[in-house]
């Protein structure tokens, strides 16, 4: 039987087109060599505080390296929490009030959104950090304090710069 000239063309279609398809890795590879460079780049750094013009941190002889974990700045304006505005610090110096209601707020929001705190770390309560400029008020960072330790955030470190030491006179 002859075939007809559509039968034919098809033939020569699927001879030609026939190959299975292959996978080129070169340009995988090329994907993930971007992506290892960018993740590498981007990494955050949990050795190094957050950087804040506003804030001048005092020099310390500390050994301990930060951890990663909620951060509050204050100035001498504003008291700011993982970089949103809660609260005037001139209104919270001038309050009559030991606690800082926003502050307070914000933190028992964001203690809640943690989860529930299991039976051994009840007893720490929860890491906070608290970047506060050198100039501000003892009076408002034992207000600042205070508000924390109500609030659940009990394990409270003072973020400073490290003292560089000093090298050997020859």
């Amino acid at each position: 039987m002859k075939s007809s000239r559509r039968a034919k063309r098809m033939q020569r279609h699927h001879k030609r087109h026939g190959a299975k398809a292959t996978l080129s890795l070169v340009s995988l590879m090329d994907i993930f060599t971007i992506l290892v460079f960018f993740l590498l780049v981007n990494s955050n750094d949990a050795q190094k505080p957050p950087d804040e013009d506003t804030i001048s941190l005092p020099l310390s002889t500390a050994e301990q390296l930060p951890s990663e974990n909620l951060v509050i700045m204050v100035n001498g304006n504003d008291i700011i929490v993982q970089g949103r505005k809660i609260a005037d610090a001139q209104q919270a110096i001038q309050a009559d009030e030991d606690i800082i209601a926003p502050l307070k707020t914000e933190l028992e929001y964001r203690a809640e959104k943690q989860g529930p705190l299991d039976e051994a770390m009840q007893a720490l309560g929860r890491p906070i950090t608290i970047m506060g400029d050198k100039k501000i008020p003892y009076q408002l960072l034992k207000k600042i304090m205070l508000t924390c330790s109500q609030a659940e955030f009990s394990q409270i470190s003072l973020a400073v710069i490290r003292k560089p030491e000093k090298e050997p006179s020859a």
